[in-house]
Formats: structure tokens, sequence, C-alpha cells
């Protein structure tokens, strides 16, 4: 049996074994995953993904790059993307850097039944030396690999994966906008593609990812948001899917978002269980900034717990506020907490700052909740549209995103 297939159903099973409260990209280390994927290329025939000689297919006529200032989010693409197919008897194919082109599949073909479907979300942007920059391309590569092999999706070496989109990010350096709050939106997707009915593991997939620049997510300047809290609805539960970047997961979100919008709020902040656990806001992981009842300065956002996505964004949060905030005398805890906190919070006081973290924004200041019936008000300095500590760790990582931090491990250059 193919070994490729095999670690991936072994990464499969072994999440299936594991406590309901356990997250698999936690335990799912970098070696691990990178061990179980290039397993396929020993004693067998099937490739592996190898990046290292991507064919090329120049299009014929480029196209003129749009205005910057006018760009609206994944309406232009860029003149090519690049295509990387798998079949269980042969293994991966050579990378390709095509023609941006339509996609043709048999109507029975699986992405369209049964959900094998997942996807990422990523950014290239560009220095004062006009290199362009990944940030954490890893991050995303193996986050897509926990996912797809979550679905029965077949498994890759990571590694091989980011330096795949390095490459086709150099390639398409020119489109990736030259201005601070600009950036390429980059989006691999990875789809089951058996032509045939039935529920059962692909022996076809694809690999795709297109480029989109758009433009800061705030046109002038961060501009806070009213949150509602979820009722009745749930974004995720124990033993679910919730902390995978499926498809599936983003669509159900879609009607209450909308029944949201409509009361005059920007985003659902999804609540889970009796207790009212604060999970994710809309398709971003949320941050609270309070004074505990310890009485400590305290940054906090719900654990890997399996019922959130384990965002990039989030994790370099975690990670700058441990190396710069912990020093000023601040509490950063990955942990659970309720919406009856927050609100006991705000009535004591103590509640100082709510934001929202993704790929899209960088960080979304909230600036109030309403709460089965009550509108919480979240704190912001006179005249200003976000708090201290989300400007701060906010321009923390776009100074390491736009290459301002010399030789930083977050920043890849793109460059050929």
């Amino acid at each position: 049996m193919n070994a490729s297939f095999l670690a991936s159903r072994t990464l499969k099973n072994f999440h299936l074994r594991l406590p309901r409260t356990t997250q698999l990209s936690k335990l799912s280390t970098s070696s691990q995953i990178r061990k179980m994927s290039s397993s396929s290329a020993a004693g067998s025939s099937p490739k592996p993904l190898d990046a290292s000689n991507i064919i090329f297919k120049k299009a014929e006529q480029l196209k003129p790059l749009p205005d910057w200032k006018t760009l609206k989010f994944g309406k232009e693409f860029t003149d090519h993307m690049m295509i990387m197919k798998w079949n269980k008897q042969t293994g991966w194919g050579t990378p390709e850097i095509v023609p941006m082109q339509d996609l043709s599949f048999h109507p029975a073909t699986s992405v369209f039944h049964y959900g094998f479907e997942c996807f990422e979300g990523m950014k290239a942007y560009k220095d004062e030396k006009g290199v362009a920059r990944l940030f954490r391309p890893n991050k995303n590569a193996e986050r897509m690999l926990s996912t797809g092999t979550r679905i029965s999706l077949p498994a890759f070496d990571p590694n091989e994966l980011s330096e795949a989109i390095r490459k086709f990010v150099a390639t398409e350096s020119r489109w990736v906008p030259n201005e601070r709050g600009f950036s390429l939106y980059l989006r691999p997707t990875f789809i089951g593609t058996d032509a045939a009915l039935g529920v059962h593991d692909c022996e076809n997939a694809m690999l795709y990812v297109i480029a989109s620049p758009v433009g800061p997510y705030y046109s002038s300047g961060f501009k806070a948001i009213r949150l509602c809290c979820s009722e009745g609805a749930v974004r995720a539960w124990p033993g679910g899917t919730g902390q995978y970047k499926l498809g599936g997961n983003y669509a159900p979100s879609v009607l209450p978002a909308a029944e949201a919008a409509r009361k005059g709020f920007a985003q659902i902040l999804w609540l889970y269980g009796e207790e009212d656990y604060v999970t994710e806001v809309g398709t971003m992981n949320c941050f609270t900034v309070w004074i505990n009842k310890n009485g400590e300065k305290e940054l906090i956002t719900a654990p890997l717990d399996g019922m959130i996505l384990p965002g990039v964004t989030r994790d370099s949060i975690l990670e700058i506020a441990r190396e710069r905030l912990v020093p000023q005398g601040w509490k950063v805890t990955e942990g659970k907490y309720s919406m009856k906190e927050v609100a006991e919070a705000s009535k004591e006081g103590r509640l100082l700052e709510v934001f929202g973290a993704g790929t899209a924004a960088l960080v979304s200041p909230v600036k109030a909740i309403n709460y089965k019936g009550t509108e919480i008000n979240v704190p912001l300095p006179e005249g200003q549209e976000a708090g201290p500590i989300t400007t701060q760790v906010s321009n923390w990582i776009l100074d390491i995103q736009y290459g301002k931090v010399p030789n930083h491990p977050w920043s890849i250059p793109a460059t050929n």
C-alpha cells in the first residue's frame, strides 16, 4: 500500500484515539509531521512532493498591474497559479506554475460531494528594498498537512510545500504591492479529485495556489467593531473538526453572520457550553486584555483544545507577547475563560481591551459586545479606535512582516 497513504491514515487514526480535549496540531510537532510525510519516499515507488524542480509555463501576455488603491479583497488575481497533483499509485507529480486558468472536473468529483477540501490563507509583503517576503509559511504548510490528513488527503513534507510557495511568490513578485498595509494574499487549496461517487479515501488529489493583491483591511486606520454573542448556533464542539481549516467549517457560519450584520454587528463572538466559554470571533481568534481576579495584567486567549483554529497570527501574538510583554509585568495565558467573566470584569472596571486576530486584518479591535441583550462596552482611548496592547502587538508583527526587523526568522525572502 502507498506509504504516503499510510502516513495520512496513521495521522488520522492517531487523532481519533486522542482524548477529546487534545489538540492534534499541538501534538504533531514539525519534526513528527516531516518524519511521517517523508516516509512516503522510503522503499516505495510513489514520489514525495518535491519543490526542487518546478515547471514554469509563462503566460503569453502579462496583465497590467491594477491601481493598488482600488483593490477589493479577492477580486484581482495574478498572472499565474501553481498546481501540484497526486495519485495513489504514482505519488506527487512535478509542481507546475502555469497561467491563471479555470479548472475542469467531472461532475462526480469527490470535492463536490463529500467535502474533501481544505485551504490556507497567508500573505507576501514587500520590504523597503523591494524584496518580497513570506511570513512564517512553514506554519501554514504544517497546518495544511494536519487538516488534509484529517480528511484522508495525502501527506507531504511541509518544508517542500513552503519552498514551492516561496518560489511561486518569487515568480509573481511584481504583484506584491510595495506599500505598508498592502500585500499579496495567497490561497493554497487542497482537494480530492476522484471522478466517482462513494465515500472513501481519495486516490487522486490536487493542491493548487492562487494569489490576489489586497489593500489594508482598514483603509484609514483601525476601526473598532461591535460583536454579538452566538445564541443557539455553535461553530465547533469537542471531538469535532473546529481546529481544522476546512471549507465546511466556514459555509455554516455565513447565515448567522448575515443575521448579526442585519442587527448592526460586524461579527459573531462564538461561545460554547453552559459556561459560555469564549472561542473565536467571526473567522478570527479572540484575545482579551484585562486585570484578572488576582490583580494581574493579563492577555488571555482560548486554548488549543480542539475547539478553535490554531491561527498563525494567534501563535505569533502569543510568542511576541511572551517575549516583550511578560518582562513588562504582563501575564500571557492560553486558557478557558467565559463571557460571564468578561461581563464581570467590565462591571468591575477590569476589562481593558478585546481584539480579534487573523491573516486578513492582523488585529481587529472591539468596542462593544452584546451578551444576552446587554451591551458591554470595551474601553478605548479617547479619540482612538484601538487600545495600546492591540496597537503595540500589531506594530510589532507588521515590522517583522515588512522586513523592518533584520534577519528575523519569521520573515522569509521570496527571491529566485
